[in-house]
């Protein structure tokens, strides 16, 4: 069994890898949630390791930039150093001034030329329920008719003739904070969503008793599983309730997943698709983050190995263009 991760960790043994500067292994830092303990995040550590990588978990929290190093920019326990590849589990709840920063840290070392996945330009795109809604309509992408807006009296007018409606908030998943409005009495109250409405087309057929959408995991422009979400609600989280059940995508679906992906540039994602009550496939959300243990239930590939290989390949890859081979 693996250890729990500790919300940060010391690197000396990176530190030593780093010191080699023409042929060594990757040095890899594993930005997690805080707290430690994350399933996902002692999976990708040890497939990682397993591809001989230096590892080290830390939170963005922990990190700063400090004008004392060169690199501007401090890792605790790299002295200042940078590692060649970051790989984002969780950016982690804060005020927008802490979400800021952290974000800007992560700006920071895709421009001082450490691999990022995700960056923070695709994190922020996907947390951002309307850009990612409006850079799937900009690709072409079937999107339900949706409309985001500040205001409980601009929400009340566009919802009048139009419901049911879906109020979701603009930053979530797992379902929380997801609403049905089927009378204009049911829109939230601007407080709850932060004065910003995210109103989506109910796409379930009336009378719907049984309900479900799939979820696609892609990662380094391949799709490694999907599963269909199946429940007796119509929120479909597994996080909510529903089941992971075994799905075998259609060419339609899978393209689409791969286009959604490609529209906001992700390195991996976690694609949400639905078909509506006429049947046509639809592009619900997408995430940067995505968590797999439901799905990893029902898949036969090892999900963290396939993401430590496409992660790797591509920071040995950046490596490499800045004249470092690694063993």
């Amino acid at each position: 069994m693996l250890a729990n991760l500790p919300p940060t960790s010391s690197t000396p043994a990176s530190l030593e890898a780093l010191a080699a500067p023409h042929t060594r292994a990757p040095v890899i830092v594993i930005f997690i949630e805080e707290g430690g303990g994350d399933w996902h995040a002692r999976r990708l550590k040890d497939a990682m390791e397993r591809r001989g990588a230096h590892v080290v978990t830390s939170t963005l929290r922990a990190c700063a930039f400090d004008t004392r190093y060169n690199s501007g920019i401090d890792i605790p326990g790299f002295d200042g150093r940078l590692p060649d590849g970051v790989f984002v589990r969780s950016i982690s709840k804060g005020a927008l001034e802490a979400i800021t920063l952290r974000l800007g840290i992560l700006h920071a070392l895709s421009a001082s030329g450490v691999r990022v996945w995700n960056e923070a330009r695709v994190i922020e795109r996907c947390v951002d329920k309307s850009t990612a809604t409006f850079l799937f309509q900009k690709a072409g992408l079937p999107v339900p008719e949706t409309r985001t807006a500040e205001g409980y009296a601009k929400a009340l007018a566009y919802a009048e003739g139009r419901m049911p409606l879906v109020s979701k908030p603009l930053f979530g998943s797992q379902g929380n904070g997801v609403k049905k409005v089927e009378r204009l009495e049911d829109l939230p109250a601007e407080d709850e969503l932060g004065g910003v409405y995210y109103l989506q087309r109910y796409l379930r057929a009336p009378g719907q008793q049984a309900f479900s959408d799939w979820r696609v995991f892609v990662s380094g422009e391949r799709i490694i599983g999907s599963m269909a979400r199946q429940g007796a609600h119509w929120i479909t989280n597994v996080h909510q309730g529903a089941q992971p059940q075994v799905a075998d995508l259609d060419e339609d679906a899978r393209q689409l997943a791969l286009a959604a992906v490609r529209a906001v540039g992700a390195d991996y994602a976690g694609v949400d698709l639905i078909r509506d009550c006429d049947g046509r496939l639809m592009l619900l959300e997408i995430n940067s983050n995505p968590a797999w243990k439901g799905l990893q239930s029902i898949c036969e590939i090892d999900i963290a190995v396939a993401l430590a290989e496409d992660f790797l390949n591509a920071v040995t890859a950046t490596m490499a263009a800045n004249g470092v081979a690694v063993r």
